[in-house]
């Protein structure tokens, strides 16, 4: 589905959509306990051991304690925000930390992200409210102040001034986001960075990085971007293991500045970093108490904030920065801070979609048999018209949906990807030869189990079809994509029509016309219809049977008595509920394209064939269905296999034409108001 869309600059002032279950906003809570005197207890997110965690018991005695009883005077914030607010408390969440560093240094983020309308002293009410960018949209997260504690300490995120709890209170807020705090354990920083600007992330790996890394932070810095670094870890034993020079392995670690100062002479480029955990420290050179300090004057080092507390912020010279790190994460808050270019200005568009096994969940291109089914979009690339390069520059990210809330469901991060293909020129939904014979265009540069995977791509003008997956075929997901280009791309879903292309039923030939098969027919039906000259739904399914069991090509138990009663309710032309032979005729003509049909798709003759190629089978006996249909189909008549059998076929199929049928005999005025609700319409014909 595409969305047209834009990026919501810094301080935007869109407004956040409350997300409480009642509906009711911030104001309108904090209004009601203030007229009624009691403090807010939030509902949604409860103070218990289910808002904690959620794959195991609380493994120490934890009180939910307000600040009030926690410290004489506590505050929201004291003086300004700052980095030194943040303290890691018992909980794997140090990307999030260091994410929330990163936005102490943004004022107009931090304003978006924690309104200032909040306090313990005017109005208080036991509730504060947060703002995060979830999905394309601004969402307003209520909590109250409980906060889980053991003996009167914080057990998780805490500020260093111990009457100081607004971070805490967002990171509460943010695990109400996803569903409870161990959810928020182990991540990317650049997550939670787009959570707090609704801007684009890019990761650069520091070994294979352009010669001009350190100019591309500096520049992301002074255009107000955010920035996050890690060490690659090879096995699970070396998370947070300490190195030799007081850096952390697979630890998040903020970006807070880049700069350069003077020695000797000569100019010396500097990364200045904070470890979330508010201590432990770079121990080399440029180090807090590093002999190089020595050779810079006093009003520099004033400048660059160089102290010699074990605060957990240190600085290092760029190249032992690269030596040592190996991610950096850039997270720009708005499409223009991509380039170094002022002039050049970004257009944002977005798309959703999902990936659903057994029609949409086609797997990557090693999977070539089902790669075609996952969704496909065609875009419009064309070239800004104040250069001459002829060329389109575009970023591609795609995202996946709410996967961290799904953890306690056992869903965590799909390793996903995409490819881009130079589109042909009939714009329709591509099949599995189109993928067989051509390459990608361009593609992402690996699959990869992160919330987001962003590329930037150089392209000549032109439409290209992009083919978002998961790594395995089966997997399910929700996505999003966000397109940035100089000029807006248009962009759709392919295959998206629902539509029939039916022939008007052939003319029943006369009875001494009749072929040799139509002959022994009439005797069946003969045979089981009674004075009426006609057959019943249970004498169709025993003729059916019959029939269908002498022959060997086609593999089957019984055919049921709904698909028989299906059959009755699409050709019963007099409305009786039987049928005569003259209607059996028809639809025996038809019946017999079915069958060849499904034999097509039946390569091991298993009497199944897979519902992935649904999409091709329909269109080959003229009905084309959009993915939603297919999914909801494949979900209906799929079994564990993702594999639909004759009987489930034929039911499928005869429901479809019906449906279609009828909405083509309805009168104009009719046929708009199903066009509609053809969705509805046709869950009700397939009892999805």
């Amino acid at each position: 589905m595409p969305v047209q869309s834009t990026l919501s600059p810094k301080g935007s002032s869109n407004k956040a959509v409350d997300t409480q279950l009642d509906g009711k906003s911030f104001e309108q809570l904090r209004q009601e306990c203030l007229q009624k005197g009691v403090l807010f207890e939030d509902p949604d997110f409860p103070a218990n051991d289910s808002s904690l965690f959620y794959s195991q018991a609380v493994p120490v005695d934890v009180k939910w304690k307000r600040p009030k009883e926690l410290c004489q005077d506590p505050k929201f914030i004291v003086g300004d925000a700052d980095r030194t607010d943040i303290c890691q408390g018992q909980l794997g969440d140090c990307w999030l930390l260091a994410a929330i560093a990163s936005l102490t240094l943004k004022n107009d983020a931090m304003a978006r992200v924690v309104p200032r309308d909040q306090e313990f002293d005017r109005r208080y009410a036991g509730i504060f409210h947060f703002q995060f960018w979830h999905h394309n949209q601004w969402l307003d997260v209520v909590v109250d102040d409980r906060l889980p504690a053991v003996r009167n300490k914080l057990i998780m995120l805490h500020s260093a001034t111990n009457n100081e709890f607004w971070s805490a209170l967002l990171e509460k807020a943010y695990a109400k986001l996803h569903g409870s705090y161990e959810s928020l354990k182990g991540g990317s920083t650049m997550e939670a960075m787009e959570d707090f600007t609704g801007g684009v992330a890019e990761t650069y790996e520091t070994k294979s990085a352009p010669d001009n890394l350190y100019a591309v932070m500096k520049n992301a810095l002074d255009r107000g971007s955010m920035m996050g670094c890690s060490i690659d870890i090879t096995s699970s034993a070396e998370s947070e293991a300490k190195t030799t020079t007081g850096l952390v392995k697979g630890h998040a670690y903020s970006i807070t500045g880049v700069d350069e100062v003077s020695v000797r002479g000569q100019k010396v480029q500097l990364v200045r970093i904070r470890n979330p955990w508010g201590q432990v420290e770079w121990n080399g050179p440029w180090s807090d108490d590093a002999r190089e300090w020595n050779y810079v004057d006093a009003a520099e080092k004033t400048r660059l904030q160089q102290n010699s507390s074990d605060d957990g912020e240190f600085w290092m010279e760029f190249g032992d920065f690269k030596r040592n790190y190996d991610k950096v994460e850039i997270c720009n808050m708005t499409p223009d801070a991509l380039n170094e270019n002022p002039n050049r200005r970004w257009e944002v568009s977005m798309l959703e979609g999902n990936w659903i096994r057994g029609s949409t969940a086609g797997g990557c291109r090693n999977f070539i048999d089902t790669f075609w089914t996952n969704p496909q979009f065609q875009l419009q690339l064309e070239d800004a018209e104040d250069d001459n390069d002829d060329v389109c520059s575009v970023i591609i990210a795609l995202m996946q949906k709410d996967r961290r809330r799904k953890r306690k469901e056992g869903m965590d991060l799909e390793t996903i990807g995409f490819a881009l293909y130079k589109a042909p020129e009939d714009g329709d939904h591509l099949g599995k030869d189109f993928f067989r014979y051509n390459p990608s265009a361009a593609r992402s540069k690996t699959y990869i189990n992160m919330r987001e995977i962003t590329e930037r791509f150089e392209l000549p003008p032109g439409k290209y079809v992009l083919v978002p997956t998961t790594f395995q075929p089966h997997k399910e997901a929700d996505f999003i994509i966000r397109i940035y280009s100089e000029k807006k791309t248009a962009a759709l879903e392919l295959g998206s029509n629902v539509d029939a292309n039916l022939p008007d039923p052939p003319m029943p030939t006369a009875p001494e016309d009749e072929t040799k098969e139509e002959k022994m027919l009439r005797r069946l039906f003969d045979q089981l219809a009674g004075d009426d000259n006609a057959i019943s739904v249970r004498e169709l399914q025993q003729m059916l049977n019959g029939v269908l069991s002498r022959r060997k090509e086609i593999k089957f138990e019984t055919l049921s008595l709904s698909t028989c009663q299906s059959i009755i309710n699409l050709m019963d032309v007099d409305n009786t509920g039987m049928l005569e032979f003259q209607e059996f005729k028809v639809f025996w003509e038809k019946m017999k394209k079915w069958i060849m049909l499904f034999l097509s798709f039946d390569t091991d003759r298993s009497g199944k064939m897979s519902t992935y190629e649904l999409r091709s089978a329909l269109k080959a006996a003229g009905m084309q269905l959009n993915n939603k249909l297919l999914q909801l189909i494949g979900l209906r008549f799929g079994d564990d296999n993702y594999e639909i059998d004759f009987d489930d076929y034929l039911t499928c199929i005869v429901r479809l034409e019906n449906m279609f049928r009828t909405f083509q005999v309805l009168d104009k005025g009719q046929r708009g108001r199903v066009k509609m609700n053809m969705m509805q319409f046709l869950m009700l014909s397939m009892n999805v």
